[in-house]
């Protein structure tokens, strides 16, 4: 429902509209009509997956932003649609992360005395029915009577608020807490309209090295009724400046509102300096709510526009829609307007020639965000590409798990070599290749010091020795974060992925001794197979099989099984094929995998009741889970078993988990990865080979997707992808056509796409005889 505020007297909707900047938007929960009717962002509902763990928020931010600002309710990564209060709404939040991390800055409109500086007290009560939120904004009435608005540039956060009609209407800028640990703060009002803070904090997950983010909050009217700060739970009226440690720290700013209940304010970000956050509220302030919000809605409706998506039901498009927007949410700017960051050496850099960006959730996202965005944003994944080696530069190493200026260890394996491998193969590292490869090369063939913050390839030097990284169970971690010797098997299943991609570049690149060296590196999945099993199984130092032996309750495997892991060999199915015993054996497992026959009576049931068991329960599992990384890709093993039409089976059916609704998420988004497996699942274009340019083919959701590309990169500026009929029973590819000529092959590589203009499909009921041969199944790499 659309919120209509509380005003004393009757009010029309005229007049509603009017305070509100505009004519009254319909939520995009309740948006309809096809693309070519109506704005793409009123198909976006920002609301899903901030239930049931998804972990997503719903406020406002631009593609990429530094700035996400959004409420907090509670939830340890920031809102969850449950609660029923708002502390704040902080300027840092990432979507789907598992554990707390942002929420810097909760600020909360009051009125009153400010007697409570702990925001789990003062917190607001609030309803849905007065909540909606849209691609750049959002809005909220509280039960306190007063309306907040937010919306946001590329590091500035605007905030409206309309108060009741009152001479203690107080804005609470509460330095002190936010969903991760704050070491210390310090917060100083510079005058009757500005606040400055620096917060320092630490942790995801586990602590982490520090990282400092300054605020600079400017208001479009003085606070001249009163101000004052709070220390710990002591509230001082009329002081200036406060420090604090780990205890509570913040400000009060009080406005009269009985002529004017309007109060905007503009909070700029700078994880550099002080005059970094002066920088940007100068460069990207200075302007009213309503042109930010303006603004904000059409850089949304310019990226979402890159995609036009017809057929399908209006779920089926705001599902699709609302992922195509979370795909674009992060990683996230970390330079100052004038190109100045914070290193990982915690010194101040310059990017020159290119936008630094920050927040790597690489595990997640090397499986498919990083190839959606190389395909629809590749300007900005070029950058991206190019903050990665800044990061090596800067600090001595690749990253693995990126928190702002920290290195945080968070997952383990090396997901940065096909992160940047990938970014290779898709052009984006053009003039930069030797530099790149030159660290991929130390990455892969050493192990971080002491000293520095990075794991890195932690068991490298046993993977290096036996073939194999061990699983030493209970081993005390030698820095925070994650260890690949508690996830032994795994880990070395990662590695040998990394060495696959990376022999591809090495050789690519003329240097043919390492090439040789990383793909014999690259068949070291064998030597955790268990031939007695069947199945992948964990080493411990010793280089004895360890752990359960049957593969559901297996040890050495991060967020899986050995069930679940078997999968990750793309570099080889061929070789995985052999070891299993054939083709037949393969398919027979894979059918046990996915329920399949279960499945084709009710594929709905089955992905809801077989395949999920909750979003964090990653083990004691023989079958399939959407919900998580390690089996992104498995899917399309049936591509490389001359059974295509069952990928389409099971990927359509992972795909009714995606809903238009808070429990609409399968699992964590962890920063896009998730949406961006909807993105291209729903299209049929999908990177089975992560790190290389390797697409597999699927039956699309839609009768007809047109994907408007980058001429830079490729020359016709446009992919049409089209399946006429494609529905629920008519799902099963009988032919396919590049550019009006037959095509047999289930995969396309990236020349192919920037080659081609056109990828048709004709479906039917029943499966048929494409692409069911071995030369049509994507090549093992050699």
């Amino acid at each position: 429902m659309t919120w209509i505020p509380r005003i004393r007297g009757a009010v029309t909707a005229a007049a509603v509209a009017a305070l509100l900047g505009g004519a009254l938007a319909v939520p995009a929960a309740q948006a309809t009509g096809q693309h070519g009717g109506g704005r793409l962002t009123d198909l976006v509902n920002p609301f899903i997956g901030t239930e049931n763990e998804g972990n997503t928020y719903p406020g406002a931010a631009v593609p990429f932003g530094m700035v996400q600002l959004s409420p907090d309710t509670g939830h340890n990564t920031g809102y969850d649609h449950s609660d029923t209060h708002i502390r704040g709404f902080s300027s840092i939040h990432l979507s789907g992360v598992g554990c707390g991390l942002g929420g810097d800055l909760p600020v909360l409109p009051t009125t009153g005395e400010v007697t409570e500086t702990d925001y789990a007290a003062y917190a607001a009560e609030f309803s849905h029915d007065e909540e909606r939120a849209a691609p750049g904004s959002y809005q909220v009435g509280l039960k306190t009577g007063i309306h907040a608005a937010l919306t946001a540039t590329e590091r500035t956060g605007v905030q409206r608020y309309t108060f009741p009609a009152t001479d203690k209407a107080n804005v609470l800028l509460n330095a002190g807490q936010s969903l991760h640990r704050t070491l210390s703060t310090e917060v100083e009002i510079l005058d009757s309209r500005t606040v400055r803070t620096a917060i320092t904090g630490s942790g995801f997950c586990q602590d982490t090295k520090p990282y400092t983010l300054y605020t600079v909050t400017r208001f479009d009217r003085p606070f001249e009724k009163a101000s004052g700060t709070w220390k710990g739970g002591t509230v001082t009226e009329g002081s200036r400046t406060s420090t604090a440690g780990e205890e509570r720290n913040g400000a009060f700013l009080r406005f009269d509102t009985r002529r004017d209940r309007t109060v905007e304010a503009t909070t700029a970000l700078s994880y550099v300096d002080a005059k970094g956050a002066a920088l940007n509220l100068r460069a990207e302030g200075g302007r009213s709510y309503r042109s930010v919000e303006r603004a904000a809605r059409a850089a949304w409706e310019e990226r979402l526009g890159q995609v036009r998506a017809q057929g399908g039901s209006e779920t089926l498009r705001r599902t699709f829609y609302s992922s195509l927007y979370r795909s674009f949410l992060a990683p996230n700017i970390g330079s100052d307007v004038d190109g100045r960051y914070t290193g990982w050496d915690q010194r101040k850099h310059r990017a020159k020639g290119f936008t630094y960006y920050q927040n790597w959730s690489l595990w997640d996202t090397y499986r498919t965000q990083a190839q959606l965005l190389a395909l629809l944003a590749p300007r900005e994944s070029r950058d991206m590409a190019l903050s990665v080696l800044a990061i090596d530069e800067d600090s001595g190493w690749l990253p693995k798990w990126g928190y702002g200026t920290v290195e945080t260890n968070i997952m383990t394996g090396d997901p940065v070599t096909p992160f940047l491998t990938n970014a290779y193969q898709q052009g984006l590292l053009k003039g930069h290749e030797e530099r790149a490869y030159r660290a991929l090369k130390k990455n892969a063939d050493g192990v971080p010091p002491a000293d520095s913050a990075p794991v890195g390839r932690e068991a490298n030097k046993e993977y290096l020795k036996d073939g194999y990284a061990p699983y030493l169970k209970g081993r005390p971690h030698a820095k925070p974060g994650d260890s690949d010797y508690d996830h032994g098997a795994s880990a070395t299943l990662e590695y040998a992925l990394s060495d696959a991609m990376l022999a591809q570049m090495a050789g690519e690149l003329g240097h043919r001794a390492d090439a040789e060296r990383y793909a014999e590196r690259a068949q070291n999945y064998r030597k955790i197979y268990d031939s007695s099993t069947g199945f992948f199984r964990a080493r411990d130092g010793e280089g004895a099989f360890t752990g359960p032996a049957d593969p559901a309750k297996s040890e050495g495997f991060h967020e899986g099984t050995s069930w679940q892991y078997q999968w990750l060999v793309p570099q080889d199915l061929p070789g995985m094929v052999d070891l299993i015993g054939g083709t037949d054996a393969t398919n027979a497992r894979l059918d046990s995998f996915f329920a399949y026959e279960e499945l084709l009576k009710d594929p709905e049931k089955t992905a809801r009741e077989v395949w999920v068991n909750g979003p964090y329960d990653y083990y004691n599992a023989d079958k399939y889970n959407p919900q998580n990384e390690p089996d992104l890709i498995a899917p399309y093993t049936y591509l490389s078993t001359g059974q295509p039409w069952k990928t389409t089976d099971v990927v359509h059916a992972a795909l009714t988990l995606f809903t238009d609704a808070p429990t609409g998420m399968t699992g964590n988004d962890d920063l896009g990865t998730m949406s961006a497996w909807n993105v291209l699942s729903s299209i049929g274009v999908f990177p089975v080979q992560p790190g290389t340019d390797t697409w597999g083919l699927s039956t699309p959701v839609f009768e007809r997707v047109d994907i408007r590309l980058d001429r830079r990169y490729y020359p016709h500026g446009r992919l049409t992808v089209k399946a006429p009929g494609t529905s629920e029973t008519a799902r099963y590819i009988q032919s396919a056509r590049v550019d009006g000529e037959e095509y047999g092959r289930t995969y396309l590589t990236t020349g192919d796409l920037r080659g081609m203009r056109q990828l048709s499909f004709t479906v039917g009921e029943k499966p048929s005889k494409w692409g069911t041969s071995a030369e049509a199944a994507p090549p093992a790499l050699d």
